[in-house]
């Protein structure tokens, strides 16, 4: 009889993640897009657990957020927290806020604070340095007014300042900084590189907090970054700094990307509350495969994928026999990015290109299919294109009946943040019923196929007809309703023919642009 109890009573212990109440897990996200918001969640929320949010009207009110999280801390077995909301009020005012070096620094104060009144809370951080994009657009809300108009400068003028601190520069390109700087007004580059320093400044005083403990893990992301540029440069300086304060990956992380980080976190604090090292593999198509430096990136994917696994709480291993989760990561055969959906006017594909993805889609669905028909739990990151699916890809995907046979799947946006969505979602697809799984793959396939891919391709074909479209796709204003009515139009056309077991779904444009889109079921 004892011998019985022992065995139940260790059997207990062993799965308290699936036989006890829910653990509750506070999260702040960077800002309300359903990126970083409502997917991640919807994710989590297929588990055992509570996750704790703010209302969305404190996202954009740092010190409003502040006193929502110190009363809402102590009910919490886990934070996963964004500093870019907790400093600036999002990831996107990190970028133009007029706060003072004092309101920063007493804001990240409010870190340790925190601590010592929440001792025993697994406290995880995400924040950014600040991007450096390669132009500006007029009227964008991402950046300060005068990116638009000096923004292809200033990455220049950057490019050649990290260029200078590690090589020699040519004659040529000597005078073409001398021109770079006189072309930018002084006020321009002044207001430009205070707002970087205080960012900072401010991530490696998280970092000493991290380094002392008061951090469990920290991870700074690199958005729209490039191999030369202002970001690459300043994160140069950051790793320096981890270097000396001996911190090391298993604590802080300087990483490609940023919108991912809300899942790989959450799925670190459920699999650290679980008790649970995830064994990943990764398997690249061929040609370049893990050597691919892809767009907005300053570094090889494999890298950035092995540092996604840490990051999540994982372990990579080589034998995808022995994983609990395999994923494989959709790259183009010779190493390039290409950008063809979304943009307006739209960029169709020429009949050799049509061919030459054919001819790759099939030779990576027939991996994926390998792999699926020996039982592995397997996920498809796909990242031939920086914005949306490979059409060519799914079509292969729904023809062999795989697409509702994955664990996982992610191709939304840039590289690192479709294999960073794929990776949290299938590491917690073991936890999962089928049910749960195949609601989450419907979400990801509506948006990232049917939505990115192609309604909004087309859409921007529609417009670029309208001497006000380009107007109308990055600001929908009077027009939303419109747009949102055709959205849904062809989003339901597109799911008939395609996807033919998702019933019920309403889409919507949250930011009011078309960049990114709210599925509803």
């Amino acid at each position: 009889m004892l011998k019985t109890f022992l065995i139940m009573l260790t059997f207990i212990v062993m799965n308290s993640s699936t036989v006890f109440a829910a653990e509750n897990i506070l999260f702040i996200p960077h800002d309300n897009r359903p990126v970083s918001y409502q997917q991640p969640v919807d994710v989590v929320s297929q588990l055992n657990y509570k996750i704790i949010s703010p209302p969305e009207e404190l996202l954009t009110k740092p010190d409003e957020l502040w006193t929502w999280f110190n009363e809402n801390a102590p009910a919490a077995n886990a934070a996963v927290v964004a500093s870019d909301a907790l400093l600036y009020g999002g990831l996107i005012p990190s970028r133009s806020h007029e706060f003072t070096d004092d309101e920063l620094k007493a804001r990240v104060e409010n870190f340790k604070t925190l601590r010592e009144h929440n001792p025993t809370l697994q406290l995880y951080v995400f924040g950014s340095l600040m991007r450096t994009p390669m132009f500006g657009t007029p009227g964008d809300i991402e950046e300060p007014d005068y990116y638009g108009q000096y923004g292809t400068q200033i990455f220049q003028l950057t490019a050649l300042m990290d260029k200078q601190e590690t090589d020699e520069l040519s004659r040529k390109e000597k005078a073409y900084l001398d021109e770079l700087e006189d072309s930018i007004p002084d006020e321009v580059l002044d207001d430009y590189f205070a707002r970087r320093l205080k960012n900072l400044s401010a991530t490696m005083k998280l970092l000493d907090f991290t380094a002392d403990g008061l951090i469990d893990y920290f991870v700074i992301g690199r958005d729209d970054n490039a191999p030369l540029c202002q970001t690459h440069l300043e994160n140069r300086h950051l790793l320096a700094y981890m270097e000396n304060l001996g911190v090391g990956k298993d604590k802080a992380q300087s990483h490609v990307g940023i919108d991912e980080y809300a899942m790989l976190l959450l799925t670190r604090a459920v699999n650290d509350l679980s008790g649970s090292l995830p064994l990943v593999n990764v398997q690249f198509n061929s040609g370049v495969g893990g050597e691919t430096i892809p767009e907005f990136s300053d570094e090889p994917i494999a890298d950035s994928i092995r540092d996604e696994i840490l990051i999540a709480g994982g372990y990579f291993i080589s034998n995808p026999a022995r994983a609990d989760f395999v994923l494989f990561v959709n790259t183009d055969p010779d190493g390039e990015t290409y950008d063809n959906h979304n943009s307006l006017p739209p960029q169709p594909l020429t009949k050799g290109e049509q061919r030459y993805f054919r001819r790759n889609a099939k030779k990576f669905s027939s991996l994926v299919e390998e792999a699926v028909n020996k039982n592995l739990p397997v996920g498809v990151s796909d990242i031939i294109f920086a914005n949306g699916s490979d059409n060519f890809l799914m079509a292969q995907l729904r023809n062999k009946d795989l697409l509702f046979k994955l664990q996982a799947y992610g191709g939304w946006n840039t590289a690192t943040n479709s294999s960073g969505s794929a990776l949290g979602m299938g590491i917690l697809a073991k936890k999962m019923n089928r049910k749960s799984i195949d609601r989450l793959l419907a979400r990801r396939y509506l948006d990232d196929w049917a939505y990115q891919a192609n309604v909004r391709t087309q859409i921007a074909a529609e417009l670029s007809t309208r001497p006000d479209g380009l107007q109308i796709y990055l600001h929908l204003g009077e027009h939303e309703a419109e747009i949102v009515k055709r959205e849904n139009e062809l989003m339901h056309e597109f799911v008939k023919k395609n996807l033919p077991q998702i019933k019920k779904f309403t889409l919507s444009n949250p930011w009011h642009r078309m960049f990114e889109c709210r599925i509803d079921f």
